[in-house]
């Protein structure tokens, strides 16, 4: 029996802001949308062009509030092919949470406070060691 990762979901507060964000920061765009009958929900999928992973975004109408995240102990990880200009780009924007330069990796937040790892390609990763 084998399994294949196909999707992680993130509920967002305001869904035109995360789709912003997402594209902007790590150049995900939209791949399909769902959208209630009823309009209680909309799900767009978001992909990078190159993996059949997509990341999930649910919003939800009834929501009232920014989503509460705990301590926040999750994440998702992103390689990036050019780590000093994504580096670059995170640090523009404003939204570099944590970095460990020993490890050679940092975090970015989004709007609704999920972290994303941002890691280096495998050449950068091998000259670290």
């Amino acid at each position: 029996m084998k399994f294949q990762m196909v999707h992680e979901n993130y509920n967002v507060y305001d869904l035109e802001k995360s789709l912003k964000f997402y594209e902007t920061a790590l150049g995900l765009t939209e791949t399909r949308r769902k959208e209630a009958a009823d309009g209680s929900y909309i799900i767009v999928y978001v992909g990078d062009g190159q993996s059949d992973f997509e990341l999930e975004l649910t919003w939800m109408r009834d929501m009232d509030r920014p989503y509460n995240l705990g301590d926040c102990e999750f994440h998702l990880a992103f390689r990036a092919d050019d780590y000093e200009a994504a580096h670059k780009l995170h640090e523009e924007m404003g939204c570099i949470c944590y970095e460990n330069p020993k490890m050679g990796i940092y975090f970015i937040s989004d709007p609704d406070g999920y972290w994303l790892e941002i890691v280096p390609g495998h050449e950068a990763a091998e000259k670290k060691v």
